[in-house]
């Protein structure tokens, strides 16, 4: 293969390798070049300095740098969708059947941020369409609010993790510039981050039990952490809670403090 290099790259590999510090080439004996070849010391075959492969001259490339670069290329929805779809970092791809992108109104007044796909998500291609979705929805009703209507929907992983496992924190880091840029271009007044991913991804913090029902700020929108519906479906005996929160929304979309 060396033999195939140009003068340009064999010095540019060379002086790669001087900026390495490999400036010169040492045995463990002195050998005189001038003798017959027999004479030069065969305990100690000549050294070459290794040549970079083709792979190690090309930078590693940093996943949330690049997830931030194509987050911010895409102009509209439908950009970000294809940028998400072609983002190639995320080992949660590989294992899931689709991506799991968007439900509901684009540019609606809500925009609800789950935490990721489950099985029947996964299947469908939809955000919150199994048991927690049929949950949510009854949720949103008790409130005059509805998915087809006036609300949108996104989760911060679009990648249903295997065994349904809670989001990493690289993970969430990935797809931050993602959820972000999507939460621009949609354009909600008012955001409801539920569960825990949601909260870490998009506040940094966990600890829902604590959040839930104080207000935060994301982008400079009023957000609101929520329980997610899996967890109320776990613990009902927390829907009061649940239903305070609502009635909370319900008075910010009113224009209520």
């Amino acid at each position: 293969m060396l033999d195939d290099l140009d003068f340009h790259t064999a010095k540019a590999l060379l002086d790669w390798q001087i900026e390495l510090g490999a400036d010169e080439a040492l045995l463990d004996a002195p050998v005189n070049r001038f003798e017959v070849t027999d004479s030069a010391p065969k305990s100690a075959p000549p050294v070459t300095a290794a040549v970079p492969s083709e792979a190690a001259l090309v930078p590693e490339v940093d996943p949330v740098d690049a997830a931030r670069q194509m987050a911010a290329a895409a102009d509209s929805i439908e950009a970000l969708r294809a940028a998400m779809e072609a983002y190639p970092h995320c080992d949660l791809k590989m294992s899931a059947k689709q991506l799991v992108f968007a439900d509901g109104v684009p540019g609606a007044r809500v925009m609800i941020v789950g935490e990721a796909p489950g099985r029947e998500e996964d299947l469908q291609g939809k955000p919150f369409v199994g048991p927690a979705g049929q949950l949510l929805d009854k949720m949103l009703a008790a409130i005059n609010l509805d998915r087809t209507k006036n609300v949108y929907i996104t989760n911060m992983l679009p990648w249903r993790p295997p065994q349904n496992a809670d989001p990493t924190q690289t993970q969430l880091d990935m797809m931050r510039p993602f959820v972000e840029r999507h939460i621009v271009l949609a354009g909600p007044d008012v955001l409801v981050l539920m569960g825990n991913a949601a909260c870490q991804g998009l506040l940094g913090r966990r600890g829902i039990m604590r959040m839930r029902g104080q207000w935060e700020e994301v982008l400079g929108r009023p957000a609101l952490p929520m329980f997610h519906p899996a967890f109320l479906l776990r613990q009902p005996i927390m829907k009061r809670e649940a239903w305070a929160d609502l009635l909370a929304l319900q008075a910010r979309l009113k224009g209520q403090p």
